[in-house]
């Protein structure tokens, strides 16, 4: 008995730091885009075009670097293990996070940011693998809930300690809050000393024979590749909401005719974050009743489709009405626990760590390409039509990969691929 209580504090406190460390990611990844612009005249640029157009080239850095750390953490993760992308990612973009706030420079900024979003790639693959790994197969999908409700929730404190207009020594408020998030991510490392390793890694690396780590075993096979681009599209809906309807809500009250006061797009940010948190708590529960997550997912691509066509066809937008619907889209589109969740039960152990990390990096990178596709068509169809086509096509696209994939809940994930 007390071999299990032992064995159940462990795991609780493993899911607890893995669910700190997500909170400390989505407070980093946030946090740029809140003090981005603010960062940007700190440096000494005033002009605005030249503003928006350094703060878009910053974004694609950041965006780079998670798109080649999910590759090179998911590796590190199946072949040296998952507790030590824990380690490693977030002392990275801690130490990162430390030395945007001394940056001089926009090659400096650059560099610091594609750095920063190097370590962020790692961490959410790494905690929902180890999360799923260790607890109960029928229990999991309680772990990776937690774990993405209280990260959504960085966010929040990332807009509520800005607002409170926080500088240390002397240094500007932006210099400040990319300090406090260096700092809260070198405090979780206290915490991980506690954690422990998978056991199903553990047992997967005594056997020499088995590859481990292979990114390149995902396109080997035809049945392996279908799967992973599915377990992508699936999250497609998530960033063209949060990329697009979140990122320029402002714009699209503007289109709308906001009829009073104006919108704080940090406000709109940090409702869509309270929004996702409660959407990951609702499906997280929601597939443990249905035992199911694949139905779950289709209800909110469901849910999803409603709010989006809502928030694009309502005249006449207040500023807290913006706030509500920047609220409701959160929580439309909060199946995010459940997507890389459902990614990690779809393949074995020996790439698990691989793929929990590249897919939900390759949908964060896909806001790129939805952005660009976004702005081309806004210059010739306006704002409210772009999205509406962008958000189409990525629903569809969407809808056609979940359909694709078997409902994983419950999956015994103590297998390997064979190359």
């Amino acid at each position: 008995m007390s071999i299990d209580i032992k064995k159940s504090s462990a795991i609780n406190l493993t899911v607890m730091v893995a669910s700190l460390g997500y909170f400390v990611d989505i407070f980093d990844l946030q946090l740029f885009n809140i003090i981005s612009k603010k960062s940007i005249e700190g440096i000494g640029i005033l002009d605005k075009v030249l503003i928006d157009q350094y703060d878009y080239t910053l974004f694609l850095w950041q965006m780079g670097g998670m798109l080649l750390g999910g590759v090179f953490w998911g590796i590190v993760g199946d072949k040296v293990g998952r507790k030590n992308i824990l380690f490693g990612s977030i002392l990275l973009y801690s130490v990162a996070n430390i030395a945007n706030a001394f940056v001089g420079n926009m090659f400096q900024y650059s560099l610091v940011r594609f750095i920063a979003g190097f370590g962020l790639a790692g961490e959410l693959g790494a905690a929902i693998t180890l999360v799923s790994e260790i607890m109960h197969r029928t229990k999991r999908g309680y772990g990776t809930m937690v774990v993405v409700c209280m990260g959504a929730l960085g966010a929040v404190a990332a807009v509520l300690i800005k607002n409170a207009d926080v500088s240390w020594f002397g240094l500007q408020n932006w210099q400040t809050m990319y300090i406090i998030g260096g700092m809260l991510g070198l405090l979780l490392l206290l915490l991980r000393m506690g954690t422990f390793e998978s056991g199903m890694f553990d047992q997967v690396k005594q056997n020499t024979s088995v590859q481990k780590g292979n990114f390149f075993m995902l396109f080997q096979n035809k049945e392996r590749l279908k799967k992973y681009l599915a377990c992508i599209a699936i999250g497609l809906p998530v960033w063209f909401c949060i990329g697009i309807l979140v990122k320029f809500a402002d714009k699209f009250a503007m289109s709308n005719g906001t009829i009073q006061g104006t919108v704080d797009i940090s406000y709109c940010i940090m409702y869509a974050y309270v929004g996702l948190s409660a959407g990951d708590l609702f499906s997280g529960l929601l597939s443990q009743w249905f035992k199911s997550r694949k139905k779950v997912v289709f209800y909110f691509f469901v849910a999803t489709v409603v709010t989006c066509i809502a928030f694009l066809q309502w005249k006449n937008l207040s500023p807290n009405l913006l706030y509500f619907f920047c609220f409701l889209i959160g929580t439309s589109t909060g199946y995010w626990a459940l997507f890389v969740t459902m990614a990690a039960e779809q393949f074995g152990t020996n790439i698990r760590a691989t793929v929990a990390s590249t897919v939900p990096n390759f949908v964060r990178g896909a806001v790129i390409p939805i952005t660009l596709s976004f702005k081309a068509l806004e210059t010739s169809v306006g704002n409210i039509y772009a999205a509406y086509i962008v958000g189409t096509v990525c629903m569809l696209i969407s809808f056609g990969a979940l359909a694709l994939l078997k409902d994983s809940f419950g999956n015994e994930l103590d297998y390997v691929e064979l190359s």
